[in-house]
């Protein structure tokens, strides 16, 4: 299974932050192995200039990033997705959509760089924070082998089996 890509999900209320950094640096770091998107259950219209800034200052490819719904992952013709990471506790807090292929779900809270108060420079540097953070998560994922991937998904199919086989409590 050396040739499999991983269907990775990043799951943010808006869209347009901290989903989309996610989502350009998985793309950057993962280097083939993961198909990543990213959507929230109320996307912005676009991308925080002060995210699409920071990742074009990191040469990261921004031109086919946009906030989108996450409904669109969810729908018959989607594709089966392996993790969906959440990004924020609003997020979690909203019933989440049945995504196929019955994902891993895994929780990476992070505070949201766009509620920084303070100066031009202060409110970057929430952005730049935001991104270290995410990045010091991705970078661990990523260096788990296919095997240690296939063990992940293999067990939460397994237990979803398990849920669903349950008979009488």
């Amino acid at each position: 299974m050396a040739d499999h890509v991983w269907q990775v999900l990043f799951a943010c209320s808006d869209n347009s932050a901290r989903g989309i950094m996610a989502e350009a640096l998985l793309t950057h770091w993962g280097r083939g192995r993961f198909h990543v998107v990213s959507a929230g259950y109320r996307p912005a219209d676009e991308i925080d200039p002060i995210a699409k800034d920071l990742l074009g200052k990191l040469d990261l490819a921004t031109g086919a990033l946009h906030p989108k719904s996450w409904d669109r992952f969810a729908g018959p013709d989607a594709p089966a997705l392996d993790f969906v990471f959440v990004l924020c506790e609003s997020c979690a807090e909203q019933p989440m959509p049945e995504f196929p292929g019955h994902p891993m779900v895994a929780h990476w809270h992070l505070p949201d760089p766009k509620q920084a108060e303070g100066s031009e420079v202060e409110r970057a540097q929430a952005f730049r924070e935001a991104l270290r953070s995410i990045e010091a998560r991705i970078k661990p994922f990523v260096a788990l082998r296919e095997e240690a991937l296939d063990r992940i998904v293999m067990r939460e199919r397994l237990e979803e089996i398990g849920r669903r086989g349950a008979i009488g409590g």
